[in-house]
């Protein structure tokens, strides 16, 4: 039997993995289900830690929740380079291109988001909108 998370300590997670890798790992190691837990910013504008991680460019916070078990999503892996998980999930869905992740980010800006570890991301995503 599991207790509920405390908004509040979701909230906390989900802002400080922004852009706060320290603060992350301190939360995380205080409370593990707050891994996959989303925060609602406001209609409906639900966050993970990992959503924001990959729209900050935050590559190494990303890969640690990944590491820790988080669940990939587009986005994540758009920003990461993940150019194989981007092809499959786009070829099964073309509408997934137009998708738009926490706080309406475009996948774009999150695949540019990655600096050079998304080069062939953005090639792709470009490629697509021509």
């Amino acid at each position: 039997m599991s207790s509920s998370l405390s908004p509040e300590l979701v909230k906390d997670f989900v802002y400080n993995a922004h852009g706060d890798f320290d603060k992350v790992k301190e939360l995380l190691e205080q409370q593990p289900g707050l891994l996959n837990a989303a925060w609602d910013w406001g209609n409906g504008d639900w966050e993970t830690a990992l959503g924001a991680a990959a729209h900050m460019g935050r590559r190494d916070i990303a890969l640690y929740l990944l590491e820790k078990g988080a669940r990939i999503d587009l986005f994540a892996a758009a920003m990461l380079g993940k150019i194989e998980i981007v092809r499959a999930i786009i070829n099964d869905d073309p509408k997934a291109l137009h998708t738009l992740g926490p706080h309406t980010i475009p996948l774009m800006a999150h695949a540019k988001a990655g600096g050079d570890h998304s080069d062939e991301v953005v090639q792709y995503l470009e490629s697509l909108q021509k």
